[in-house]
Parts: structure tokens; C-alpha cells; sequence
């Protein structure tokens, strides 16, 4: 027996989806989100952390420098990070700083160079290239599927450093009283990697990948359908992920009505832009749901959505109530009518309440109150029979899992403001969307997500108890401890 001393016992922590691959190279790139999380409160602010990371690292001259969590939003003014910004401090290094939604970066001229990004490169659909004003000169922002060539090029850890790496990406999660992660878009390569690195006997927390749609078959090729859903090592493949839209903070997420600031680079009538065509997210889902594998898919705009609900009901043609396990990650801007079809569809909705603290002032100035306040609206998806759940999509927001629950409850942005009243949920709903109901997302509530005879010790220690401390003490409280198939992975320190 344990005497925890007015400390609290729960289920560890069930992450509904982040990328737990950039885990393991964000100790090796700089922190560039805006306050509190960051230091990024200003281009001077990015470029001067920037410049400690380089000499703390002794980065020579011409390795890449890579950061993570810019935040265009917050710079002062709307003025936005350039390559020019970046070219006056580090002219012969390449360096690529991470936009904030993960869907693009900002890169400096060696990193253009690099990357061979140049006046010719053309924009491709469903893509943004920032260009210079008057002409067709890239000014060093890359996003959505222009982005995609350049992250694909970008630097793996060598076969030793999977190792290392493996561990410290977990211990991150762990240390957050994470049990169950999820690696949300995964590229061939990197399922190669996890499981190899399971393989080799690094893994304490479990795993779940889902291969990107356009990497399916050869991870098919390697792994058959038959060999999802099932742990190997504390890894396994989940199903399929397909992008369908952008991010709402990015001004690439996909609307039927225009954003009310423009576009991104100044486009009259903006409504952002589809990944991909309806008739080949159509093509997808049919291909997925023939393989009888649960599927993921980003939708941010109600555009978006519209599109999943469409490509649904031609894939699942005859039976479109069908328990298919397909979740609709953000579902952010989504509408009453949408909902009604995620009942009737048995789509999971996996919302991002975190916006309403880091983007919802943004999105309020972007969409416009009556839409920013409907922001993923968790109270009207309860009562309509819904079992959301609520993800940090680390690492556009950092792992706290506290902070998730904290926002779900509040719904307060960074300047007071609450996106969004009516759809605050209680503190038992809110962490039922990062346990029980996660484990019900991954059709696995029969051995994980609540404490009961049978399942599997997956636990984590809390300061205090989240559901006795008051709505707003509830981001006070912090991870003392978190217990994987009953061994301890993370003791905090002093503990």
C-alpha cells in the first residue's frame, strides 16, 4: 500500500493525437513560441534565440539550424517573419524556423538555396509560397503542400540516434503523465524508425502511428492491414491519416465563407484552400475503408468538413452509420448541422480546446465572433451524444495535459477573453476527453483509460486532484509521477 498524502491517483494520460515523431528532434531545435511558452514574442525576440541556440551548440557554418512554434499572430504590428530577418544574422547557415500550425516554416535564403526554392519554383495547388511584393521572388514563408517537399528533405537522426532520441521524446510525453501517444501523420520512414527503436527495447510508452495516405503503400508494402491495430513492442499502426485543409491560425484551413482579413499574402475573398480535390479524398477514403482500417482526418474549416462528410458518404455508400472508427481531428470550426451527421456517421470528433486560449483573440479577428466562439465546441457535442475527445497536436502546443483540461473548462483566451461561453464542459468531462473517452477513439476502453480490475496499470500522480481545485486551479496542477503497466517511467524531481 501507497500513501499518496492528499496527492491524487487517475489513469494515465490518453493522448488523442499529436506527433510524437517530432518529439525526438525538438531537444535538437529552438523554441520559438510566443509567450508563456516561448520566448517568440517578436522577431527581434525569435532571431535572438535563435542566435543562443547557434553559439550555445557550436553550430559550424553551413549546418542547418532548425526551430519549432512561430507564431505570425503574435508578432507585433501582423508584421510577419522574412527570410530577410534571418539572412542579416545567419548568412551561411540554412535555417528553418516551423510555423506554429506545423503545415510550413520560414526559411532563409541558404535554406531556399538548400531546399531549392527560387523565383521559378511555381506555387502548388492546395500550397503557399509568400513572394516578395511586385514580383516572384519567395520571401521565405512555405506552406501546406509547398511546405511538404521540404519537410520531407529535412535531416533523419542517424541509426544511434533513434536510440537516444526515442527516449527522450517518451520521457517528454511521460513526464506529462502521457501513456498512450499518438504520431499522427507518419511518413514511411519514420514508422521504420519507431519500429525499429521499439525493437531495440526503448519503448515506455505506447505508441500508436498513423501512415499518411500518400506513404499507405509502402507501409503496406512491409506492413499488411491485417498487422494494424495490434502492439508490437508497445507500437502499433493505427489506421490512415489524410490531410484535407490547413490551419485556421495559418489562414489555410478551408472555408465556405472568406476569412475577414484576407489571405495570407493579402488575397481579397480568401477562403483558404483544400489540401486535396473532393474526387481524390473521395478515392482515399474508399481505398481505407475497403481495408477496413480506422481512419484520422485533419479538418479544420467547415469547408473541410463538408468535404469529409462528402467523401464519407461516397466511400460508405450503403451503410453510412457503420461503426468504421474514423475521427475527425480538429473539427474546429464545425457547424450544428455537421454535428448532427457525426452522430448519424458515427464520427468521432477529436477537438483542439487550446485554440481557444493561443489563437482565439486571432480567430475572433479572422472569423468573426459568432464563428471563433462556436470554436470546437465540446458542450454542444456532448449533448448531442457524442463522445468528443481533446488533443494538444504537440508540437503546434506544448504537452500539458492539465492545460488541455484547464481550456475545455474555461475557454479563456490570452487577452480574458471567453470564445465562447456556452460551451464549457465540467471538469469530469474534461478529463474524460483525455482518458476514457480517448481509449473509446482507439477501440481500446477494455484495457485503458479509467481505473478498474482488469485493465492495465497505466496511472499517473497529480499534485492535487483536478476535479477538487477549482476551474482555474486546474492548470496548477502538475505530474508527480506516471506509471506504465505498473512500473514508474517519470518521477519528478524532489519526488
Amino acid at each position: 500500500m501507497i500513501d499518496l498524502g492528499g496527492k491524487a491517483l487517475l489513469p494515465g494520460f490518453i493522448d488523442p493525437h499529436s506527433h510524437y515523431i517530432n518529439s525526438l528532434t525538438v531537444a535538437n531545435q529552438v523554441n520559438v513560441y510566443a509567450p508563456p511558452a516561448g520566448p517568440g514574442k517578436d522577431i527581434a525576440s525569435i532571431v535572438a534565440a535563435l542566435k543562443k541556440f547557434q553559439a550555445d551548440n557550436n553550430i559550424p557554418k553551413g549546418q542547418l539550424i532548425q526551430a519549432y512554434g512561430y507564431d505570425e499572430n503574435a508578432m507585433p504590428g501582423g508584421v510577419g517573419l522574412t527570410a530577410a530577418d534571418l539572412d542579416k544574422e545567419f548568412p551561411d547557415n540554412p535555417v528553418l524556423v516551423g510555423h506554429v500550425s506545423m503545415h510550413g516554416a520560414v526559411l532563409n535564403s541558404a535554406a531556399m538555396k538548400k531546399y531549392d526554392i527560387t523565383a521559378q519554383t511555381k506555387t502548388p495547388p492546395g500550397g503557399i509560397i509568400l513572394r516578395k511584393p511586385g514580383t516572384n521572388e519567395p520571401s521565405g514563408l512555405l506552406m501546406e503542400t509547398a511546405y511538404l517537399p521540404v519537410f520531407s528533405a529535412l535531416p533523419l537522426p542517424t541509426t544511434e540516434e533513434e536510440v537516444s532520441w526515442s527516449r527522450k521524446g517518451q520521457l517528454l510525453y511521460a513526464s506529462n503523465g502521457i501513456t498512450t501517444a499518438q504520431e499522427g501523420l507518419t511518413h514511411a520512414p519514420d514508422v521504420a524508425l519507431i519500429q525499429r527503436a521499439a525493437a531495440a527495447g526503448v519503448q515506455t510508452i505506447d505508441i500508436i502511428a498513423y501512415p499518411f495516405i500518400m506513404d499507405l503503400d509502402t507501409v503496406l508494402a512491409k506492413n499488411p492491414a491485417s498487422t494494424f491495430g495490434k502492439y508490437v513492442n508497445h507500437v502499433k499502426l493505427g489506421g490512415v491519416k489524410i490531410t484535407m485543409d490547413g490551419s485556421p491560425q495559418g489562414k489555410t484551413a478551408y472555408f465556405t465563407t472568406p476569412y475577414l482579413t484576407g489571405g495570407p499574402g493579402g488575397e481579397k475573398n480568401w477562403r483558404g484552400e483544400p489540401s486535396f480535390s473532393q474526387e481524390q479524398v473521395n478515392q482515399w477514403v474508399k481505398k481505407v475503408y475497403d481495408l477496413g482500417l480506422p481512419l484520422n482526418v485533419h479538418v479544420n474549416g467547415d469547408a473541410a468538413i463538408d468535404m469529409l462528410l462528402k467523401a464519407h458518404e461516397y466511400a460508405a455508400a450503403g451503410d453510412l452509420s457503420k461503426q468504421r472508427h474514423t475521427t475527425a481531428i480538429h473539427s474546429q470550426f464545425i457547424r450544428r448541422d455537421q454535428l448532427d451527421k457525426y452522430v448519424a456517421y458515427k464520427i468521432t470528433p477529436s477537438f483542439y480546446t487550446e485554440h481557444t486560449y493561443y489563437f482565439g483573440d486571432t480567430h475572433v479577428l479572422n472569423r468573426g465572433k459568432a464563428q471563433a466562439f462556436f470554436l470546437s465546441p465540446m458542450r454542444t457535442a456532448i449533448d448531442k451524444g457524442l463522445v468528443p475527445t481533446n488533443h494538444t497536436d504537440f508540437v503546434v502546443a506544448p504537452l500539458d495535459q492539465l492545460f488541455v483540461m484547464w481550456t475545455a473548462v474555461n475557454r479563456i483566451s490570452r487577452s480574458g477573453v471567453v470564445i465562447g461561453p456556452d460551451e464549457r464542459v465540467t471538469p469530469m468531462e474534461a478529463l474524460k476527453a483525455i482518458t476514457i473517452n480517448a481509449a473509446i477513439q482507439y477501440d481500446e476502453q477494455a484495457s485503458k483509460g479509467s481505473i478498474e480490475p482488469g485493465k492495465l496499470a497505466d496511472l499517473v500522480i497529480l499534485t492535487a486532484n483536478p476535479l477538487a481545485v477549482g476551474n482555474d486551479g486546474i492548470k496548477e496542477v502538475k505530474v508527480v509521477e506516471t506509471i506504465k503497466d505498473g512500473k514508474t517511467i517519470y518521477s519528478a524531481p524532489g519526488n
